[in-house]
């Protein structure tokens, strides 16, 4: 049975995309701590980072570095968070994110039920950062 993720990544169910390659995506949270809050995806259905390659795990690992740098600039954060929590669905998951404090990393902060205008204009922030940032080979269209 598929995941919500894979779902995703096939198309089945929206996502917000800011990254697509041959091994991972990555696409808005619907529960961001902050804004511009992705999950890096490997497109394989792994459930835990521990039963994952080290080779997919560094490219997941070197894929929200990337997205990180960007959103601090992008976003004006003094940091980018990473987190690989897997509880809430059961499909390997990084989340990062520009934040400037501890307390943003605290998943009981997500905000529910975000603003969808909020959420493509944060993503073509994003995408538009990642070309820049010298990407776009990786960046999908809106």
């Amino acid at each position: 049975m598929s995941t919500l993720f894979s779902k995703i990544i096939e198309g089945q169910i929206p996502g917000r995309f800011v990254w697509k390659d041959e091994k991972c995506v990555a696409f808005l949270s619907i529960g961001p701590l902050t804004d511009g809050h992705a999950l890096v995806v490997p497109r394989e259905e792994i459930d835990e980072f521990t039963d994952a390659s080290e080779e997919l795990v560094t490219h997941l690992t070197l894929v929200a570095r990337k997205i990180g740098q960007t959103q601090k600039r992008v976003f004006g954060a003094q940091r980018a968070g990473l987190m690989i929590a897997g509880f809430e669905v059961p499909h390997l998951h990084v989340h990062v994110w520009p934040t400037n404090s501890l307390a943003d990393f605290d998943l009981s902060n997500a905000t529910e039920n975000p603003d969808p205008v909020a959420l493509d204009k944060n993503a073509q922030l994003l995408r538009d950062g990642l070309v820049q940032d010298g990407h776009s080979e990786f960046v999908p269209e809106a």
